[in-house]
């Protein structure tokens, strides 16, 4: 019976009910859960700034803290379990693509700086690469054009692009990988030796 009874109901006096209901707004509770990080962080700045502690200790914030993409990748170690771990996910052209532009950049030869702007295209940019990677056709298009006289910032697009990629997508699903937390977990008993 109480199905019949909602089926005659008309969708005009569902609504009417609804009114009635009061919601919290999403934006509310955002603003309020960032306020309270905000007096988090301001309370535990204010306890390290003591007198009595030493202005810096840094093996215990270095652990405490995930590091950025941009630390990970300067660091040997974790650039190293990164891209065995983008290897396992068989994306490991990201990370090769950002290693070969960052050697490209290094390039001080206007001769080195052909070949290996040709090399970097055939391997990375060209459609239907060995280890093509996730742009789209105007960059591919752009960085076709400045083949012809490459100049260091002609992959810089694409670079960031990439970058992204990796920060975005690939960088949350290693930090909660085997491979990072162990390493993580070495690193953290290492300053001990």
């Amino acid at each position: 019976m109480p199905k019949r009874l909602f089926s005659k109901m008309r969708f005009y006096e569902i609504k009417d009910l609804m009114q009635n209901v009061k919601r919290p707004r999403r934006i509310d509770i955002v603003l309020n859960h960032k306020r309270r990080k905000k007096d988090v962080q301001r309370v535990t700045v204010h306890e390290t700034n003591d007198e009595t502690f030493p202005a810096k200790l840094s093996w215990q914030h270095d652990h405490k803290v995930n590091p950025t993409l941009e630390k990970s990748l300067q660091d040997k170690k974790y650039l190293a379990a990164f891209h065995t771990f983008l290897q396992s996910e068989f994306s490991d052209e990201n990370i090769e693509f950002w290693l070969a532009c960052e050697d490209f950049r290094a390039t001080s030869s206007p001769d080195d700086l052909c070949w290996k702007a040709e090399e970097i295209y055939i391997k990375f940019i060209k459609p239907m690469a060995c280890k093509e990677i996730n742009v789209d056709q105007r960059i591919r298009e752009t960085i076709k054009k400045s083949l012809g006289e490459p100049t260091l910032s002609c992959f810089d697009e694409a670079q960031r692009h990439v970058y992204l990629l990796m920060e975005r997508d690939s960088r949350p699903r290693f930090l909660n990988s085997d491979a990072y937390l162990s390493l993580k977990h070495k690193s953290k008993t290492l300053w001990y030796i």
